[in-house]
């Protein structure tokens, strides 16, 4: 399945987005959300800019007002947007630029939602505690996919990642703990091992 959509998140350093990016990540993501992979504006910009064209960067924010997320969204220079949070289909519309992305993150356990329905580009399906690290029962016999494009979250790791795909369905994956050697520190091992491990 080499053409799965494969996101790593959290990324804090010019090494780990240079190794992300050499080793075929399509997206790498900036946590603009409290947390221990929290980044600021100037940071972001200074490592969006070392990320190619066709590698989506990606802000993601969680409970902050709209002024705030498209403040930073500009000042930072990241071309998409991820929400995680009960923003509304006003967020979208407001948030809404050429050349950006929306995605909107949902945490599993909830209704199956249906991609696009508050106004999102992509939809992506995360643990019931996003950024947690904890794995969530994708591979239950009630688990009901999301119909069309959207992303998978929540626990994965190079050992978990193919089983997971194999089991939803998913177009793409998306990982930020299972890729560190401690929380909130990247393992350039484990993100090529991860990226492998999904493509292969």
């Amino acid at each position: 399945m080499a053409d799965l959509f494969v996101k790593i998140c959290g990324l804090r350093t010019e090494r780990d987005v240079d190794v992300a990016v050499a080793s075929g990540a399509d997206a790498v993501g900036f946590v603009f959300a409290a947390g221990p992979r929290t980044v600021d504006a100037p940071t972001a910009h200074r490592l969006a800019a070392r990320v190619p064209d066709h590698v989506l960067t990606v802000g993601v924010f969680r409970g902050q007002s709209v002024e705030e997320v498209r403040e930073l969204a500009e000042h930072s220079g990241i071309r998409a947007i991820q929400l995680h949070g009960d923003e509304g289909p006003d967020y979208y519309e407001t948030l809404r630029a050429p050349g950006r992305t929306l995605i909107r993150a949902v945490a599993a356990g909830q209704r199956t939602p249906r991609p696009g329905e508050l106004g999102e580009d992509l939809l992506l399906l995360d643990a019931p505690d996003p950024g947690s690290g904890k794995a969530w029962n994708w591979g239950a016999p009630d688990f009901a996919a999301p119909a069309g494009r959207w992303v998978l979250a929540g626990g994965l790791r190079p050992d978990t990642v193919r089983a997971a795909v194999e089991a939803t369905g998913a177009w793409g994956v998306d990982v930020s703990s299972g890729v560190e050697s401690e929380r909130g520190v990247k393992s350039p091992e484990l993100i090529r091992a991860f990226l492998a491990a999904a493509r292969a």
